[in-house]
């Protein structure tokens, strides 16, 4: 197993034409770990630099994570982080949330956060 990296992720979803056959070679010869923060960070950048949508974003994820040979970090927690995201949560908020499971709550400033949680297991809410 290999690890990659956001920018072969992102190469991959985005079907970057100078560098798309070679992260889809990668996927596809090799079982690869993704770390949770490789999702984060790939959503950060298909947002802000490849101007995608929120429900884009989303299903392009959702998608990779289901490759035969892709294994995420938190496979769990990645996926109800993507649920809670095609939800309309933001998808690092989402992530934080998962993460948060057994704790008694999560708390934040956010009250956009707060109101798109509501009834999440653990309960988001402001101090």
């Amino acid at each position: 197993m290999i690890a990659i990296d956001t920018n072969i992720v992102v190469r991959l979803l985005t079907r970057d034409e100078a560098q798309w056959a070679r992260a889809h070679a990668l996927v596809r010869d090799n079982e690869v770990f993704v770390a949770s923060t490789v999702v984060l960070e790939a959503d950060w950048v298909l947002r802000s630099v490849h101007r995608y949508a929120r429900q884009e974003i989303v299903r392009a994820l959702e998608m990779f994570s289901r490759l035969p040979r892709v294994r995420f970090q938190e496979p769990e927690r990645v996926a109800a982080a993507l649920q809670m995201a095609g939800e309309g949560v933001d998808l690092a908020d989402a992530l934080h949330l998962a993460a948060a499971d057994g704790c008694e709550a999560l708390v934040t400033f956010d009250r956009r956060f707060a109101r798109l949680a509501a009834g999440a297991r653990p309960p988001v809410r402001e101090p």
